[in-house]
């Protein structure tokens, strides 16, 4: 299962107690940040979300609504006594800024931060392990922007425990887990893995794609996603401002969605001018029906 928690769902500026953008994501016990707008470890703590448990901190851009809650958070995790090393994956620039805040204040962490630069328009694995992949999605900003897309590893198929015939070795079990049939002594099979074997649960995917313009190349490479977040900065009214500022409106993101055969939709990142998000919704799911706001302390569960 895949849980994502919305911390902070608004655009440039605070507005209407929405905070900038953040969202903290549960894959296979793996626990990640996805960007780290202003007030995310207050919003953090508002939602009982345990920030020291993050492993990975992903920021998708260099403007300060996406990262200027970062500072705050590495030194509130100094003063808990963090010694975990913490892994930072962002676009070359963001390791100077936090180098010379560091340097400004004659601060040191109590832990060691690793930094992973990301390249510009680029497709990439960032992170692997033997459950979960996290890769790159180019984005289409007024500066270096990037998705990111998570996917569950295939799972091993399940044992039938009811058709097992008796006396089978462990070792066998792990090779029928493994997709492979049974092999007896001479080389013949005796028993074919779905006879002894459930199909593999589902595997998971979840797509982060904030800011960026109208941009269908995404489809391909998230096609199939089972949850999709895209920004959606405006309606499709102010269309001209979205153009001019490299953003998307609610339409923009439910195309997305449509050409990506997308299983559910996440629209976030709202302008200031909108207090009232129904409408904001409300033409979103004209086009895509299975749409949902990006409400900050809202858990979206994939797989549950």
């Amino acid at each position: 299962m895949i849980e994502i928690t919305i911390i902070g769902s608004s655009g440039a500026i605070p507005a209407y107690g929405r905070f900038p953008s953040c969202q903290y994501v549960q894959a296979a016990n793996r626990y990640f940040l996805i960007d780290c707008g202003e007030g995310a470890q207050m919003q953090m703590t508002r939602f009982q979300i345990p920030y020291h448990k993050i492993q990975r901190i992903f920021i998708s851009h260099l403007h300060g609504d996406h990262f200027l809650g970062l500072m705050g958070l590495l030194f509130s995790m100094h003063l808990q006594k963090r010694s975990a090393e913490l892994h930072l994956h962002a676009f070359k620039g963001l390791d100077d800024i936090i180098i010379t805040q560091l340097k400004c204040s004659n601060s040191s962490l109590n832990f060691t931060i690793v930094f992973h630069p990301i390249k510009e328009g680029s497709t990439q694995v960032i992170y692997e392990d033997d459950a979960l992949t996290v890769e790159t999605i180019p984005l289409y900003h007024r500066i270096a922007c990037s998705g990111f897309l998570f996917k569950e590893k295939p799972k091993p198929r399940k044992i039938n425990k009811e058709r097992l015939p008796q006396g089978i070795l462990l070792q066998q079990i792990i090779a029928l887990k493994d997709g492979h049939d049974l092999i007896d002594a001479n080389g013949i099979v005796s028993y074919k893995n779905e006879e002894l074997t459930l199909p593999p649960p589902p595997s998971w995917s979840y797509a982060y794609c904030s800011d960026t313009a109208f941009n269908l190349t995404i489809a391909k490479q998230i096609d199939g996603v089972d949850l999709l977040y895209h920004e959606a900065t405006f309606m499709e009214e102010e269309k001209k401002k979205a153009i001019e500022t490299f953003h998307s409106t609610t339409a923009d993101a439910a195309h997305i969605a449509i050409q990506s055969n997308t299983k559910k939709l996440i629209i976030g990142h709202f302008s200031a001018r909108y207090r009232d998000l129904d409408p904001v919704l409300k033409e979103a799911q004209e086009i895509f029906p299975n749409t949902s706001l990006a409400i900050e302390g809202q858990t979206f569960k994939i797989g549950s």
